[in-house]
């Protein structure tokens, strides 16, 4: 099982990409770097004693998966879609163990006040979630130790060690391009949602915000503050909503625990603790459309 960067090929050293790269280093560079923080944080990930060591793995996956996606007209799809799809094959494996990560964390928060009474309750709701928890960090190992992931980061590191030619193309106007391309497609759903929009519909615009974020990111070495700027801009709209889409799981989360449990005391805590993501819902929706509109803003400087 490959563990290390000697094991499976990456450079000695990490991959750079300068202002005159082009898009197909710059995509090198971060594949680069997200391999690493894949590696360095597997071992983590496999022991689960700590969450945050699994969501850095998930955020070098979704990066290395989204920076692919948008740098696909400058790449040779023969080798960067097999690998946007293995990588995807990884990011479900990683998902659920994730998701039940931040609603433990999450649950567990919001039951410390809870009255002595009602914390037996709210510790079986808990046990539910852990339950649930067990078995995805169960098919999460079951990956990280397949010879399937062992291939995938030998693949990692033969996409960063294929140094791509210097092109003649001005790379800075392409990466521009890029962004704004991904600018484009964010400023057309966020033109098409209703007043009210559905919580799918936030949903949907904080992935196409996410797919922003990293190709500004990916642009920032060239484009400089402004990409910076707009980084941080969709850092924020992807924060609130991405927070409203917690608030969203954890109700339907804790409305399947009650079919499975019909004590009455549990019902009750579970009915408290609906109520309590409602509001969060609420007050998330309205502070949206603030972060929405600097994340425009942002965008119209790139």
């Amino acid at each position: 099982m490959a563990s290390s960067r000697q094991d499976f090929g990456l450079p000695a050293e990490p991959v750079v990409a300068d202002r005159e790269a082009s898009v197909a280093e710059h995509v090198r560079a971060v594949l680069d770097a997200r391999t690493r923080a894949l590696v360095a944080h597997a071992p983590g990930t496999r022991l689960g004693a700590d969450p945050e060591e699994l969501h850095r793995v998930r955020v070098a996956v979704r990066r290395m998966r989204a920076v692919l996606r948008v740098a696909r007209p400058h790449l040779d799809r023969s080798w960067s879609e097999p690998l946007r799809a293995e990588l995807g094959w990884l990011g479900r494996a990683l998902g659920p163990a994730r998701d039940l990560d931040v609603l433990l964390q999450h649950l567990r928060a919001e039951t410390t006040d809870l009255p002595p009474g009602d914390r037996a309750a709210a510790d079986r709701l808990v046990a539910g979630v852990e339950a649930e928890r067990r078995t995805a960090r169960s098919a999460l190992r079951e990956a990280l130790d397949s010879r399937r992931y062992a291939d995938l980061l030998r693949a990692l590191a033969a996409a960063v060690r294929t140094a791509p030619d210097r092109s003649d193309v001005d790379s800075r106007r392409q990466l521009r391009e890029l962004v704004l391309g991904q600018v484009r497609q964010l400023r057309e759903a966020g033109d098409r949602l209703p007043p009210d929009p559905s919580d799918r519909d936030l949903h949907a615009l904080r992935i196409t915000g996410k797919r922003v974020r990293y190709a500004a990111e990916l642009a920032q070495p060239a484009l400089g503050d402004p990409a910076r700027r707009l980084v941080a801009e969709a850092r924020r709209l992807q924060d609130v909503l991405g927070a409203h889409q917690d608030a969203c799981v954890a109700v339907e989360r804790l409305r399947g625990l009650l079919r499975d449990d019909t004590d009455p005391q549990v019902a009750f805590v579970a009915g408290r603790l609906v109520e309590r993501e409602h509001h969060r819902r609420t007050e998330l929706r309205a502070r949206w459309p603030v972060v929405w509109e600097s994340l425009r803003q942002a965008a119209e400087a790139v």
